[in-house]
């Protein structure tokens, strides 16, 4: 192995031991059903790579499916040195200096609306972004001085958030999305831009910023969005883009 090139690392360095979880449509009843659901799962790890494979863990959800976690060596190598980071185009700033740079830029303060949308449900994260307690240590847009924040809550219609947008005069639109089944979060995503860019009265649309676990960052021209933001995110890294985006250094507002 050089510094470079590697393989994962299970019970010694190199062995490119991995472990891998999922489910099959199989029963896993009677000892006969048990035998073919374990032998259906060694064969899909057989074709992904995995040799030897075993099953150390099988358990029946439901009577029709059976979760499993296997335990096995792949032969592939990481080439480190082809991984592709995406990097970060704006510095954290502290609240001071976000409060500082929207007065200057703006001279009012900024708005940002939030909300979960869809049927999503689950407001945990949306609320550690916004609310004041914030999240990892940081206080969240609430505690900016120079930010106004509107927190519409959990299951909002599209149709509702851009109605209200338009209202408060968003600067930005802040969406967290948890719910992914099915790609609810990608459907309501797209959903979400094609609201904004339809039947507009000719006013700038805000920044659209979405957040949750299962995004990927790189998909926001995709999705029709400024922003993506993944799991892990904190409050002072939301602050800080709405700073370099909409409250650019040495641009002062027009009066």
């Amino acid at each position: 192995m050089s510094g470079r090139l590697i393989r994962p690392y299970g019970d010694t360095t190199g062995d490119g031991r991995v472990q891998l979880s999922f489910t099959l449509p199989v029963p896993f009843g009677s000892a006969s059903e048990r035998a073919l659901a374990e032998g259906a799962a060694l064969q899909l790890a057989g074709k992904m790579g995995l040799d030897p494979a075993m099953v150390v863990h099988a358990k029946g959800m439901g009577p029709d499916f059976t979760f499993f976690i296997l335990y096995g060596r792949v032969g592939h190598l990481v080439d480190l040195s082809q991984v592709s980071v995406a990097r970060r185009e704006y510095e954290e700033l502290p609240p001071a200096e976000v409060n500082l740079r929207i007065r200057a830029a703006l001279g009012r303060k900024l708005v940002v609306v939030g909300a979960t949308i869809g049927t999503d449900a689950h407001t945990v994260g949306i609320n550690a972004i916004l609310n004041v307690k914030g999240h990892a240590g940081e206080k969240g847009l609430e505690y900016y001085r120079e930010i106004k924040v509107v927190n519409l809550g959990s299951q909002v219609e599209v149709g509702a958030l851009v109605a209200a947008a338009r209202s408060e005069g968003a600067d930005a639109v802040l969406v967290s999305q948890v719910v992914t089944q099915k790609d609810a979060h990608i459907k309501n995503t797209r959903e979400l831009a094609a609201a904004f860019a339809a039947g507009g009265d000719g006013a700038k649309r805000p920044l659209l910023i979405v957040g949750g676990p299962r995004f990927d960052p790189s998909m926001a021209a995709d999705l029709g969005v400024d922003k993506i933001f993944g799991k892990g995110t904190t409050p002072r890294e939301v602050a800080s883009y709405l700073v370099h985006a909409l409250a650019p250094a040495e641009a002062p507002h027009e009066r």
